[in-house]
């Protein structure tokens, strides 16, 4: 038996004038063998309030209590499952749980030792890659030997932090399942921290979410009345899950509207016409007109890069053509050559074979016509937001008086909610107000046309909610031809007009292309309610998992593409 109270929870940091108060007022009644998950946006003390529980922070004032017994410290009735994967990079896999083991079991036999590592190694499926070290590990096997270091312990209570955040959708779609499958057949009592909406109303019995601080509280919770295994497609059709998931979101996306994240007020923005550097010109003087209708055109586009083992195709055929002001998204798991494609398009990757042609020239090199945002916003962290911005702006408007040049760059980052830190400098930033300031960065150049590489991959899914509705704000004024890649389906259908899905790679090429017939300007609670929404998700998802176990990685030209797996 395993319950868990925490009763008036309160936690500051800090001293005097610097003193932050995170988490006021705490009251939690979780019962034994329950999955509860705990959703909240970046900053809003999530990670202190698991700390709490797992005794590695002591409140200021309340009490946790483990069947009815107060927690004093950490101890290995409660396994804890970090954000990152915490490992010992000189021991093995069978070595970094043998630590867990060795500190818990003391007692025990050698022979008794070795078959509980193998034990639950083999839980998490790493048997054969037992005597692998980190380095040699992917981000999801690494997240493996975490839950598998800390079920070794026997725990009555899993701590879970975030673990599956850091990894790719498909990883972390299985991942979800393994932990979904453990849970029950381990019969654990399970406190899950997630920024995903999904990802909760799959695994947990209760969400509830924490409003961010200072001094945050726990919201209403929402009961998961799901029957069990729940499969994330099927779900697709359970109106059941709709309205929950409808009913979530909307609570935190009016939560975020209270913290006004999204700024009005700020300079007008200049009528100066953008001027592209002189061998940007020169590249672009045979201009070939086609049209609004053609403005961004593929042409049998295919790259390939030289291995070991011989030639590796990428992608290849790569036919599209794009009208002035339409956003396409480009979705298909990792290694599909999706980021390949952007990088070529913006003149950043050479070209193998086949074209592209941009408002009728020929894309050949990297210029400020082509606004880049990567899923790193690579600023200078020693210069401030605004002079971060400033260094594209003075390049392509060396006309415009200093005047003019400060109010387009006061105007973007006002725009996407940074108008009161246009002084601080880029080291000063949280992860999400650097994106902010790539976003008004590539807006702020005018560009013919605007590249996504997964811009808001390394956010946590609410901040991310945040930053697409920014992003289609600043776009609804601009309509500048988009392309955003992403593997987030529902990203994909709120920013684009049309999702290009590409099949595995090697070899990758455009699989399907479906057009979003959803009015603009989106919201995503509006988009939640439209009747057409999931038919439109569940094309994708179907789409997605078709492809899920096909796209091995090949090398060599005598290989054929990936083929989808056959529905059952």
């Amino acid at each position: 038996m395993a319950t868990l109270e925490l009763k008036n929870i309160v936690k500051s940091y800090g001293d005097g004038k610097g003193r932050t108060e995170v988490l006021d007022g705490i009251d939690l009644s979780i019962q034994d063998r329950e999955f509860v998950a705990i959703v909240g946006f970046s900053g809003s003390g999530k990670t202190t309030l698991i700390n709490t529980i797992a005794g590695l922070v002591e409140p200021d004032r309340g009490e946790v209590l483990v069947d009815g017994k107060p927690v004093k410290d950490a101890g290995p009735d409660r396994g804890l499952v970090f954000q990152s994967y915490s490992l010992m990079p000189w021991l093995t896999v069978y070595g970094n749980v043998a630590l867990a083991v060795d500190a818990v079991f003391k007692s025990n036999s050698k022979a008794e030792k070795d078959a509980r590592i193998r034990r639950y190694v083999d839980m998490v499926g790493l048997t054969p890659a037992i005597d692998r070290k980190p380095a040699a590990l992917s981000g999801g096997m690494r997240q493996r030997v975490a839950v598998a270091r800390a079920l070794a312990m026997s725990p009555e209570i899993l701590l879970l932090d975030e673990p599956l955040s850091a990894l790719d959708a498909l990883t972390r779609a299985k991942l979800q399942n393994e932990i979904e499958q453990i849970w029950r057949q381990e019969k654990k009592t399970v406190v899950m921290i997630t920024n995903d909406v999904d990802e909760a109303i799959l695994l947990a019995d209760r969400i509830i979410p924490l409003k961010p601080g200072p001094k945050a509280k726990l919201g209403p919770e929402f009961v998961v009345d799901l029957p069990r295994p729940r499969d994330r497609t099927a779900m697709n059709h359970n109106e059941r899950f709709k309205t929950l998931r409808n009913d979530i979101t909307r609570y935190l996306v009016d939560v975020s509207h209270e913290r006004d994240l999204i700024q009005s007020e700020g300079p007008a923005l200049p009528e100066v016409t953008p001027v592209l550097p002189l061998a940007l010109r020169k590249a672009m003087s045979s201009k070939m007109v086609h049209g609004d209708n053609r403005y961004l055109e593929f042409a049998k586009l295919k790259k390939v890069y030289p291995t070991p083992k011989g030639p590796l195709t990428v992608c290849e055929d790569i036919d599209l053509i794009m009208k002035k002001g339409e956003f396409v998204s480009l979705i298909g798991h990792s290694g599909c050559g999706k980021s390949t494609v952007l990088s070529m398009t913006a003149g950043l990757n050479e070209i193998t074979d086949g074209g592209i042609v941009l408002d009728g020239s020929e894309v050949s090199m990297a210029g400020p016509d082509k606004g880049v945002v990567f899923q790193a916003p690579s600023l200078f962290p020693w210069l401030t937001a605004a002079e971060n911005v400033s260094l594209g702006v003075e390049r392509v408007y060396p006309h415009a008086t200093q005047k003019e040049r400060n109010d387009i760059v006061g105007y973007y980052l006002t725009r996407v909610g940074l108008g009161d830190a246009l002084h601080k400098k880029a080291a000063d930033l949280s992860n999400g107000m650097k994106q902010r300031v790539g976003i008004a960065r590539a807006f702020a150049l005018s560009p013919k046309l605007l590249l996504l590489d997964e811009p808001f991959g390394m956010l946590d899914s609410l901040t991310r909610w945040d930053l697409q509705e920014v992003l289609m704000e600043v776009w609804s004024r601009t309509r500048v031809t988009a392309i955003c890649v992403t593997h987030d389906v529902d990203e994909a259908i709120l920013l684009a007009d049309r999702v290009v899905m590409m099949t595995n790679g090697p070899h990758a090429r455009i699989g399907k292309i479906m057009e979003v017939n959803l009015p603009r300007p989106r919201t995503r609670t509006e988009l939640l309610e439209h009747p057409d929404y999931y038919r439109y998700r569940e094309e994708l998802l179907t789409f997605l998992e078709e492809y899920e176990h096909g796209g091995a990685v090949r090398t060599g030209e005598d290989k054929k593409p990936s083929e989808p797996k056959k529905a059952a």
